[in-house]
């Protein structure tokens, strides 16, 4: 059994789960939910989370839903005040919210950049702070954070989220070092590869082509699994992807060779060939509309056209004209 579960005896215990609404954060809350967790739901809108808190207490657990955007301290100190006050204590919190921009650095406009930085890493910090914080008044707690691949290596087209990514990367070695002071509380980063969720298609874009996972794309309840095996085991990283291990081995040992093939291979496996006109997507704002758990895409990074998983439309419709791959981030 769980040493967390030894300490606290029988009954439900509290996962406060970020970016709940869509993705990898909701496939987590609701798999908690029906594993006999209560769950505390953290997204920018409440309405993005209605789904999510009937779905968890349908599980039979009992839920509560915060509004509230992690790049502000203030909301994240408030929500965790409202944890508390509603369970009397969080035994594990869960990190998941994150934003994707698309574009040449250049391109992509300052408060797109700004605000995916602020929310990607500013953000795991807010929520880190307040829960080792609550943490050590118990003398116990798990933390899981949400990385990715792209927090290993680095590719064209992305800079705001492979920046942020290794920002998250190296915050989460950082507070591993220092909670070897306190062994009641452990952190695990959670890496995954591609995942299909909304995420591309909310994603801010200013490359001309809708992004897309490459191959192979995992489900996000795979992401899911590894997030609630990091609750029971002492693991300082889980990664999640087949080609994970190859992609970051040739990113650090062959990185000419890597960088020469990563631009074409982009443009081939990481930007579908639907066009798109600029936007900013769900960078600076949320779009309920689009929350699902699933994205629209197969195992291969295909769209799936007669999908009954697909996230709604939540952007502008695609653009009329078609660009060459040649030319993706002029466009």
């Amino acid at each position: 059994m769980d040493q967390l579960a030894i300490q606290n005896g029988p009954g439900r215990q509290v996962a406060l789960v970020t970016g709940a609404s869509s993705g990898i954060g909701r496939a987590t809350a609701t798999s908690l939910a029906g594993r006999g967790w209560n769950v505390v739901l953290i997204a920018r809108a409440h309405a993005g989370l209605a789904d999510v808190e009937r779905e968890c207490a349908a599980a039979g657990a009992t839920v509560l839903a915060v509004e509230a955007d992690v790049s502000s301290h203030r909301d994240v100190e408030a929500a965790f005040q409202e944890a508390v006050a509603k369970f009397g204590r969080i035994h594990a919190v869960v990190q998941c919210a994150a934003v994707v921009a698309y574009g040449r650095f250049e391109d992509i406009p300052a408060e797109i950049f700004d605000q995916a930085i602020s929310t990607n890493i500013v953000g795991p910090a807010n929520v880190a702070r307040a829960a080792l914080r609550h943490f050590q008044q118990f003398g116990a707690g798990r933390l899981v954070i949400l990385g990715s691949l792209l927090g290993k290596i680095a590719v064209p087209f992305m800079s705001p989220y492979v920046t942020s990514k290794w920002g998250v990367h190296a915050l989460t070695r950082m507070l591993q070092i220092e909670a070897r002071q306190t062994p009641g509380i452990r952190i695990t980063l959670v890496s995954p590869g591609s995942v299909n969720t909304p995420a591309y298609s909310q994603a801010a874009n200013y490359v001309g082509r809708e992004g897309r996972p490459p191959p192979p794309v995992d489900p996000p309840e795979k992401v899911a699994e590894a997030i609630i095996r990091a609750l029971h085991e002492s693991r300082r990283e889980i990664s999640v992807g087949l080609a994970n291990h190859v992609v970051v081995l040739g990113f650090r040992l062959l990185p000419a060779v890597y960088d020469a093939l990563v631009s074409p291979l982009m443009k081939v496996a990481g930007l579908s060939r639907r066009p798109i006109d600029p936007h900013p997507g769900t960078v600076l704002a949320p779009a309920p509309e689009g929350d699902a758990v699933h994205g629209v895409w197969s195992r291969l990074g295909f769209r799936r056209v007669n999908s009954t998983a697909t996230a709604k439309p939540a952007l502008p419709a695609p653009s009329s004209t078609v660009a060459p791959l040649s030319d993706v981030g002029r466009s």
